[in-house]
C-alpha cells in the first residue's frame, strides 16, 4: 500500500470524527484535504442516554418492574407458541401457599412478620395465576393487562419499603 493512500494515526479530540482524503494524482506537492466533522448528538439521543443512565443507576430499586416486563413478554411468547403451557403452569399456583405453611411451621412468626408473609404469598399466588392465564389466553386478553398493572404497583411499592427498612 502506498504511503499516499494509507491513513496516518493522528490524535483528535473526543467526539470528533476525522475523515482524511488521499492526495490527488498528479499533484505530489499538494497537501491532503482534511475534513473535521464534530459529532453532536441529537436531543433524542441525549434524552435516551440520560434515561438509560438513570435506569442503570437505580436498577436494583426497579427489579420488580423488570421482572414484570419480562413476565409479560414471556407469557406473550408462550401464548403465541404453545397456549397449552397454561396447563403446565397451573399447578405452580399452589406453591406460595405451600411456602407459607412450611416457613410458618419452621419459623413461627407473629404480627408484622406474619402479615408480610401472608401478603407476599397472596401477591405471589395472584402473580402465578396471572402468568398461567396470560400464557393461555394472552397477556392482553380481557382484564389481564389491568391485573398485571395492579400486581406490579404493590410489588414495586413493597420492594421500596423492604429495601428502605433493611
Amino acid at each position: 500500500m502506498s504511503s499516499r493512500t494509507r491513513t496516518r494515526r493522528v490524535k483528535t479530540a473526543a467526539g470528533v470524527t476525522t475523515v482524511r482524503l488521499p492526495r490527488q494524482r498528479g499533484r505530489r506537492s499538494a497537501q491532503p484535504f482534511l475534513i473535521v466533522i464534530p459529532e453532536r448528538p441529537s436531543l433524542a439521543r441525549e434524552v435516551a442516554g440520560w434515561a438509560g443512565r438513570l435506569l442503570w443507576r437505580f436498577r436494583h430499586a426497579l427489579a420488580p418492574t423488570g421482572i414484570a416486563l419480562t413476565a409479560f413478554a414471556v407469557t406473550a411468547l408462550l401464548h403465541a407458541l404453545a397456549w397449552w403451557s397454561a396447563l403446565v403452569l397451573a399447578p405452580a399456583i399452589a406453591a406460595p401457599a405451600v411456602w407459607l405453611l412450611v416457613v410458618q411451621r419452621r419459623h413461627p412468626a407473629h404480627r408484622t412478620t406474619l402479615a408480610w408473609r401472608i401478603a407476599t404469598a397472596a401477591l405471589a399466588t395472584l402473580a402465578l395465576t396471572w402468568t398461567a392465564l396470560a400464557a393461555g389466553f394472552g397477556p392482553l386478553a380481557g382484564p389481564l393487562e389491568l391485573l398485571w398493572l395492579f400486581l406490579l404497583i404493590p410489588a414495586q411499592t413493597g420492594w421500596f419499603i423492604v429495601r428502605r427498612t433493611h
